[in-house]
């Protein structure tokens, strides 16, 4: 077994919400050739998603955007609300087409854990799934970086000074801003720590802090706080 299929007692439990049945097909086989994966439902559209879901606990959902009946932004906050409340919600990775889907960000903000583009290679999809359930949001770097220069817009820079986002991150050391960054540009924990001459269980540290002083659920939600009050500029 490689390094990348840690051996687990109980497989990673994963929806599969898209309304293309060959789409899921082709999702189900490649999950399912995965001793630590196992795709435990499918729905064909949100709302089946989110009514299939009540009585059947997953630990990640993949989930498409446009879907008839109810969308994937609003099942992903069905799905996501009970974290809100301190109870138990699946992680989310939204499935997106790079120039097609304006979507993404709405997602992340609705409670998503990241995003997937849907012509990425099987290898990208299973190393999401893992990732995202072992709590971390960052999947596939380059594809995040991209996808959130094409869609964050910065908001003037009034506006940014007076937001709350804008206040919370001036709150962070230099130390906590310089990690952000790094993160923001789709660095791992290792890659940040080698950069800045430091452990990694010190990185982890500043991005729990990070985390705790933006009031963001996850890696990915603190990047996006990052483009939106200007510390990280699309194309830096």
């Amino acid at each position: 077994m490689s390094e990348h299929t840690p051996p687990a007692a109980d497989p990673i439990r994963v929806a599969l919400v898209d309304d293309q049945q060959l789409v899921r097909a082709g999702f189900r086989m490649v999950i399912d050739s995965q001793p630590d994966l196992t795709v435990a439902v499918e729905a064909g559209d949100g709302l089946q998603a989110v009514r299939v879901l009540a009585d059947h606990a997953v630990d990640v959902v993949l989930m498409d955007v446009r879907m008839p009946h109810l969308d994937g932004l609003q099942a992903t906050a069905r799905l996501t609300a009970a974290a809100a409340d301190g109870g138990y919600a699946p992680r989310v990775i939204v499935l997106t087409t790079f120039d097609l889907d304006e979507y993404v960000l709405e997602a992340i903000r609705a409670g998503a854990s990241g995003f997937l583009l849907k012509d990425a290679p099987p290898e990208e999809m299973l190393a999401a799934i893992r990732t995202v359930h072992r709590g971390d949001a960052v999947i596939a770097p380059s594809s995040t970086r991209r996808l959130l220069e094409h869609l964050v817009v910065a908001l003037p820079a009034e506006q940014a000074a007076d937001s709350p986002a804008h206040d919370s991150v001036a709150g962070l050391t230099d130390r906590e801003r310089e990690v952000l960054v790094l993160m923001a540009r789709g660095r791992s924990n290792t890659e940040i720590g080698t950069e800045l001459f430091v452990a990694e269980a010190t990185v982890k540290t500043h991005v729990g802090r990070i985390l705790a002083k933006l009031g963001a659920r996850d890696r990915v939600q603190a990047v996006v706080t990052a483009y939106e009050t200007g510390l990280v500029r699309p194309g830096s």
